[in-house]
């Protein structure tokens, strides 16, 4: 029988023994011992010790309406007593997923109104891959298979995800780079514009999509797909001109266009979704994470009116998942969009929390000698952490400073998220301006002691 773990050590001691973590180094584990969280309300997370630690991730970039919410968890419950599963294979539907469907036409942007459930968003961007790729063989372009991705691009962890994404470390992992994708740059101003103007270099790196497109032949080309801002790449906002280009490359090659919402989705930009605050005209989204604050696993591509044509002139389409619109998740989801609404989250992080936050983090990231740049937009941000600021030399993979300073940090009862050399933010959007002050104090305390290790303080 098993014996239920009763401290922190005996908890300790089990994962060790018996979890695979993900993104994780198992030797990590030799002179650490994992946090094992416990409970969570609003912003925070407990752990078995009893820590209260100020949540600057929303878990991992989802939980959008914090921890804690009672309509949210009463809702599954009463959806778990009604009916707790039934499939959408053999022309059968649940009325959980009937009304989220209805309810995520009025909030997405354009003509994007027809959509297919999933459970993760790795597997609405394998969706993604087949509706595309499907939609073209019945326009009767078959031909039409390559994605073009960008480079730090990240769109799941599936086979065919990770081949869609541009992450190269995923990549060689096991060999999994599957044929059929590309890659261009990615939009990093302060990476690669060696000197231009932002909006000069913008339309430089949209314009590698051209010439990325000539270079397949545009006969080969399915669709093109990035974040809003790419997330897990490091928070890689795009400069203003960037987006309308892709945008104009994409229709004259006729290319689909798809935005991967799974993180800019569902208020993290002020709008309910990035490609609105982009102004971008996507055939195509995949979301998920904010669409049910991470309390289920649910996640959905959304196509729009001509794409949805082909699928209906296509026959039987031959996809789809053994929990696509499961009903409690549905129910979730929906509790979760009405959250967001009565709360006026949306508007809120775009008129109040999100323009404090980046004020207090622009504070920081001019006074403080080892942050080179601030990126982002709205509630999400990236400090990237650099050796010499007037300079701009970055620290090296070897000298490891952004996972020293997420450790310092979490010490210090702050979850921050470590890409790179980049420090990571992107909390709750019902953060306070209270929990921000007391955020960005926790980050000048991280930064400090980990400017002294390296002796920059």
């Amino acid at each position: 029988m098993f014996n239920k773990p009763a401290n922190t050590s005996e908890w300790q001691a089990l994962d060790k023994a018996h979890h695979i973590h993900p993104f994780t180094d198992p030797k990590y584990f030799d002179s650490r011992g994992v946090r094992v969280m416990t409970t969570a309300d609003g912003c925070y997370i407990w752990d078995s010790d009893g820590n209260k630690i100020l949540d600057a991730m929303a878990g991992l970039w989802c939980v959008n309406i914090g921890y804690g919410n009672k309509d949210v968890v009463q809702a599954a419950a009463r959806q778990l007593e009604t009916l707790p599963y039934y499939n959408t294979f053999f022309q059968s539907s649940t009325p959980t997923q009937i009304e989220l469907a209805a309810r995520l036409t009025e909030l997405t942007p354009g003509d994007l109104n027809h959509f297919f459930f999933a459970n993760s968003g790795s597997e609405a961007n394998d969706t993604v891959i087949r509706l595309a790729r499907h939609y073209w063989t019945v326009r009767g372009k078959p031909k039409k298979t390559t994605f073009i991705g960008r480079h730090k691009g990240y769109h799941g962890s599936t086979l065919a995800a990770v081949s869609l994404g541009g992450m190269k470390d995923m990549h060689a992992l096991g060999h999994t780079l599957l044929p059929g994708f590309a890659h261009i740059m990615e939009p990093h101003c302060y990476a690669h514009g060696n000197g231009l103007e932002p909006e000069a270099f913008g339309l430089q790196a949209a314009q590698k999509l051209e010439e990325k497109i000539l270079e397949l032949g545009p006969e080969t080309v399915a669709a093109f797909i990035g974040e809003p801002i790419q997330g897990a790449g490091g928070v890689i906002d795009p400069p203003a001109t960037y987006w309308g280009e892709i945008q104009r490359i994409c229709e004259k090659y006729d290319v689909l266009l798809v935005a991967d919402e799974v993180i800019c989705g569902f208020g993290r930009l002020g709008h309910w979704f990035g490609s609105e605050y982009y102004g971008i005209r996507p055939d195509i989204v995949s979301m998920a994470k904010g669409l049910s604050s991470g309390y289920l696993p649910i996640s959905a591509v959304a196509v729009s009116d001509e794409v949805f044509a082909a699928i209906q002139e296509g026959g039987p389409l031959a996809h789809g998942y053994t929990y696509s619109g499961h009903p409690v998740a549905c129910a979730v989801a929906i509790a979760n969009i009405d959250v967001i609404e009565r709360q006026s989250l949306v508007d809120r992080v775009r008129e109040n929390t999100a323009p404090y936050f980046r004020q207090c983090l622009g504070e920081l990231a001019d006074q403080h000698p080892m942050v080179g740049e601030l990126r982002g937009a709205g509630l999400i941000a990236a400090l990237q952490l650099v050796r010499d600021k007037s300079a701009r030399e970055n620290f090296t993979a070897e000298d490891n400073a952004a996972n020293i300073c997420r450790d310092i940090c979490l010490d210090n009862n702050l979850i921050m998220r470590a890409v790179e050399q980049s420090m990571v933010i992107c909390p709750p959007l019902i953060i306070t301006r209270t929990e921000i002050d007391e955020l960005v104090e926790k980050a000048w305390t991280g930064l400090n002691d980990t400017a002294a290790r390296f002796g920059l303080l």
